[in-house]
């Protein structure tokens, strides 16, 4: 009996169309990497050219993304970037403009009473005087304390010292009220604040203010020195403004 030979065309065809197909898509998809460790390309990242991902490491695959990739070239990316660069522009102008230090201004306004009163050897006076205190800052100032000092012909005549006033709100003014307890002990000044002939006895009562005030973390203090007329020879002092 004889055993017919096999057609080698027909075992040798298959091959061939594998072969074909192996080159188109190696032409399409460079060789990365290789099962045997004979490939000239580069090896895989991942697989380390085994051709297999090691068990436990699904999650650290890298993928090969072409150059060309519109993937890797985003639209309007200059647009997004100057964009960016402009709203953190604006931001950063409106902050400092909100919080930029602004002044605080100390303001005498008017001299609203004098109370004298006699004794042997001394003049007492109570003072009250009205100041205005203007915040042209975006926060609120805090004052700290507030002192005032009063001379007449360079000699301290009194001193006051107030801790509770309440702070100043942005933006806006506030009035406060400040009493000065002054004692004149000169015997010349004594005397002709009690001349009877004189209906009017002018004084000049020079006023020291210094305020310290707290905003924006951080401390100040504003100074001032005014000088007022006073009658210090009875209580006929009305209300006037500061000169």
């Amino acid at each position: 009996m004889v055993t017919p030979k096999k057609n080698s065309k027909t075992t040798a065809e298959p091959d061939l169309t594998k072969g074909a197909e192996k080159e188109k898509m190696l032409r399409q998809f460079p060789p990365y990497g290789t099962t045997n460790g004979n490939s000239t390309g580069d090896t895989c990242p991942t697989c380390r050219g085994i051709g297999r991902i090691p068990r436990g490491h699904q999650d650290q695959l890298v993928a090969v993304i072409p150059c060309n990739d519109v993937r890797l070239k985003p639209r309007r990316t200059k647009l997004y970037v100057c964009v960016s660069m402009a709203v953190c522009l604006l931001l950063s102008c409106l902050i400092l403009f909100f919080l930029f230090p602004r002044s605080v201004t100390l303001t005498p306004v008017s001299v609203l009473s004098a109370m004298v009163y006699f004794t042997p050897y001394t003049i007492e006076m109570v003072v009250t005087n009205l100041i205005n205190i203007t915040n042209e800052n975006f926060v609120p100032v805090h004052i700290v304390d507030f002192n005032v000092q009063g001379l007449v012909s360079d000699a301290v005549v009194g001193k006051t010292k107030i801790s509770n006033m309440t702070a100043i709100q942005s933006r806006s003014q506030k009035s406060y009220t400040i009493q000065i307890d002054v004692s004149i002990t000169d015997k010349g000044l004594t005397s002709y604040c009690k001349l009877s002939s004189i209906k009017i006895h002018t004084l000049i009562l020079e006023l020291q203010m210094t305020l310290n005030i707290s905003y924006l973390s951080h401390s100040e203090q504003l100074s001032l020195d005014t000088f007022e007329y006073i009658d210090c020879g009875k209580n006929s002092t009305i209300p006037h403004p500061v000169r």
